[in-house]
């Protein structure tokens, strides 16, 4: 069976918690404040924990604001080879909501991979909203899970969590796709802040 550990209590820890719940996952949610942890993990009957504990997970879901990112790799150094590292991350920049924070020839994700090599990382989420994912619906439709990186077997681990939860799953290629995916989700992110989307559409797949 694969066991998940997400990393984030927020938003979208939640709905990917209760997500990979649905799936079959075993899943334990790890944040800064253990209250808000054990909040998402109770209802889902998975164990719950303070960021720094030891992961459970064959899976590791980065389910943080992207600029909380470095801090919580440096604490679990060495812990993190040969695992899937789900990067679910948008490098905004949040003191103009006008920018990325990131090259503009890299991604979080690349970054990321480039900070843990032993870790298989895949971009996964970052383009949906936290209701779509808890729903399975984007508007009308059902929510498509764009992935990228380049191991295929932890894309794969991925594509299986979502489709095995009801979602819709898209293989978007190797891990520099995860530089349009970030551009995507910045531009949902903003419009939705625009009151132009409702948080509970989003962009998904026809």
């Amino acid at each position: 069976m694969t066991t998940v550990t997400i990393i984030g209590a927020g938003n979208i820890g939640g709905a990917v918690a209760a997500l990979a719940s649905k799936a079959g996952a075993g899943v334990q949610v790890l944040a800064r404040d253990p209250e808000k942890a054990a909040t998402v993990a109770a209802p889902l009957g998975a164990e719950a924990g303070r960021v720094g504990d030891a992961m459970t997970g064959d899976v590791v879901v980065l389910a943080l604001p992207y600029q909380a990112v470095a801090e919580v790799l440096d604490q679990y150094k060495g812990r993190l080879a040969g695992k899937t590292l789900v990067d679910v991350t948008n490098p905004v920049d949040f003191s103009t909501f006008d920018d990325l924070v990131v090259p503009a020839d890299s991604s979080a994700t690349r970054v990321i991979q480039d900070a843990v090599p032993d870790a298989h990382v895949v971009k996964a989420f970052n383009a949906n909203f936290g209701a779509t994912i808890a729903t399975g619906e984007a508007g009308p439709l059902v929510t498509a899970v764009l992935v990228a990186g380049d191991d295929g077997a932890a894309k794969q681990t991925v594509v299986d969590l979502v489709t095995a939860a009801g979602l819709r799953a898209v293989d978007a290629g190797a891990l520099k796709r995860a530089r349009e995916l970030e551009a995507l989700a910045f531009l949902g992110i903003t419009l939705a802040a625009a009151e132009k989307t409702p948080w509970t559409g989003g962009f998904t797949l026809i």
